[in-house]
């Protein structure tokens, strides 16, 4: 049995989803006030449903009770939830599942975390990294997948990229490559992990197939959807300044992904592609995805 942790955001659902159509037997924990649609469609794919909370490491005990191999996908990062921060989830919430799952007798931890820049830091990277330490401490097989920019996020209208409306904010000039990856895709790698050799206590890092510095991103997509983009630039001075005045560690966090972003994040996929297969999504697909829909 594979327990999923996150399973009603995008990345849970597509993991659920993957393990749903290999006939795989798998449990989500959900909490108490999650979106009964999300609930309803993960019964639907045959999950058997759970409710816990990180937060609460009786309810992890009993989630875990059975279960072989787990992927853990949850943080606080677009959580509206009261008491929900990187501190009671993603540090100290991970940190107990890591716990439960070793005292329970978990063969195989799957961890999502993302790529970083050494020298930028920020609360949710060392709160990563704390959990990738506790799970190298642990004996457990684990994986920690560390993705690039999720394109669905980061090319969006919620992070400024408004394709819809041809305006799109960058950060930085614009001219570092990052190595946009696909959400779909790194569900992809987490399901693999669960059984590759090569997912076997080691860090991943998963990004798309191509790297691309934003002022590309914009040129596909105005090729794609045959007009100019209004494009705003935010200089590396404004995202520190921002990073160094935050009033709260997910305020400070957002500030330092953002940092990182203006300075690039490359991933060299060829050595992984030999292990794990998996086709990847490029931009270009997506931007003719996404300007189909919004058409």
């Amino acid at each position: 049995m594979i327990l999923v942790i996150g399973s009603t955001g995008i990345l849970g659902m597509q993991i659920c989803r993957i393990l749903s159509e290999k006939k795989k037997k798998f449990r989500a924990l959900v909490r108490i006030n999650s979106d009964q649609w999300k609930v309803d469609e993960l019964r639907k794919m045959g999950a058997e449903i759970f409710v816990g909370d990180l937060k609460y490491l009786s309810s992890l005990f009993e989630a875990c009770k059975g279960i072989t191999q787990l992927i853990t996908t949850a943080s606080s990062v677009i959580s509206k939830q009261k008491n929900d921060g990187i501190e009671t989830v993603d540090l100290k919430g991970q940190l107990n599942l890591v716990h439960a799952a070793n005292e329970t007798g978990v063969k195989k931890f799957v961890f999502i975390s993302f790529t970083d820049n050494p020298d930028i830091d920020f609360p949710l990277k060392a709160a990563k990294r704390r959990v990738e330490a506790a799970l190298k401490e642990s004996g457990m097989n684990w994986t920690s997948l560390r993705a690039s920019y999720f394109m669905e996020s980061w090319l969006s209208a919620n992070l400024g990229f408004d394709y819809g409306n041809a305006n799109v904010r960058i950060y930085g000039n614009g001219e570092r490559k990052i190595s946009w990856v696909s959400f779909r895709d790194v569900a992809k790698f987490a399901v693999h992990a669960l059984y590759s050799p090569a997912g076997d206590n080691a860090v991943i890092e998963v990004g798309g197939p191509h790297q691309l510095c934003p002022n590309a991103v914009v040129k596909i997509f105005e090729e794609v959807q045959g007009r100019t983009f209004n494009v705003e630039y935010v200089p590396k001075e404004v995202l520190q300044k921002q990073k160094e005045t935050a009033q709260d560690p997910l305020e400070q966090s957002y500030a330092g992904l953002m940092l990182q972003y203006a300075e690039g994040d490359r991933v060299d996929m060829r050595s992984i592609l030999k292990e794990i297969k998996v086709d990847l999504i490029s931009v270009k697909e997506y931007a003719r995805q996404r300007s189909t829909i919004s058409a």
